[in-house]
């Protein structure tokens, strides 16, 4: 203690100077007693609450009507439910580089968009004695790293949550509708909505068929894979300037605009790639998420495009 304490004591009479003593030897008691590294505050202790798996499987599906569903691919796909978690990683797709990001980073959790192991229902035999998915299985397993899909529940959330995540990271929420894939902006040309696309979602490249010069109001927006039928549909339904989506079978909407196109209808199409258009999505997850588990570090680490342009 300072000397100045000690001083203080000494102009006390006899009594207020016993008093003083103990009271000092009560203070000394106390702080050597919170120093012991058994005892915690509690704040402390509310920070070392831990979670497994299924308690954030479960708190997350909480907020999602009917869930959960009797059949859905959103399944743990490594690790164990059981486990306790010590970080969350969000992403789309639970490539190499994010799982070793992801131990780095003393995260043992990922939760992805996307299938682990290249197929929809992460058979791990759809094809035989397969290298790549028994190296990654290792890895997996070497830094104790559960993965869990998490694809039907969240295009399920109310607002669905990779579009709503997509709408933010563009700056379009005055525009959106929860339900809805056409959004009505102010006029722009095709040019300048690619342009503000690559920016506010950090895309390097994309593919378009239309005019750049074409004036745009009207969207609809598919990120991901929703196929040819769900977009030709919408496109029929809708009529908008624009269809933009995440990835395409090139025999189905590409085709189809292309000849809508050429029989006079003035309708372009944007194509982001699949993982740049869900990555927002899965970004807003760790965003949502964070502030119901203050206690873990939640972060999203983009899995990026694959492709490689010259």
């Amino acid at each position: 203690m300072h000397d100045s304490f000690w001083t203080n004591h000494q102009s006390l009479g006899p009594f207020k100077r016993r008093e003083f003593i103990q009271t000092a030897l009560q203070l000394t008691s106390a702080a050597t007693l919170i120093s012991k590294p058994g005892f915690s505050s509690a704040k402390e202790k509310f920070s070392n609450k831990s979670y497994t798996v299924q308690d954030i499987i479960d708190l997350i599906l909480k907020e999602i009507p009917g869930t959960p569903y009797p059949k859905s691919v959103d399944t743990v796909k490594s690790g164990s439910a059981n486990q306790n978690v010590t970080g969350i990683v969000t992403t789309m797709f639970a490539t190499t580089h994010v799982i070793q990001e992801a131990a780095r980073s003393q995260a043992n959790f990922i939760i992805a968009h996307e299938p682990t192991f290249y197929n929809h229902t992460d058979d791990i035999n759809w094809v035989q004695n397969n290298s790549v998915v028994k190296r990654k299985q290792d890895l997996l397993s070497e830094h104790d790293m559960a993965v869990w899909r998490f694809h039907d529940y969240w295009h399920s959330f109310h607002p669905d949550g990779i579009m709503y995540g997509f709408v933010k990271a563009a700056n379009w929420l005055p525009y959106f509708k929860a339900g809805s894939h056409t959004l009505q902006l102010p006029p722009t040309s095709l040019s300048e909505l690619i342009d503000h696309l690559r920016t506010s979602l950090s895309i390097n490249h994309l593919r378009f068929i239309g005019d750049p010069a074409q004036r745009c109001e009207k969207i609809v927006l598919v990120p991901g894979a929703a196929g040819g039928q769900v977009h030709i549909a919408l496109a029929e339904k809708e009529k908008p300037d624009v269809l933009i989506v995440g990835e395409v079978q090139e025999w189905e909407t590409a085709e189809y605009i292309r000849d809508a196109r050429l029989q006079g209808t003035p309708i372009s199409l944007i194509v982001l790639g699949h993982s740049v258009s869900e990555e927002p999505g899965m970004q807003w997850l760790a965003e949502w998420l964070q502030p119901k588990l203050p206690e873990l570090k939640i972060q999203h680490i983009a899995s990026g495009d694959p492709f490689s342009w010259i």
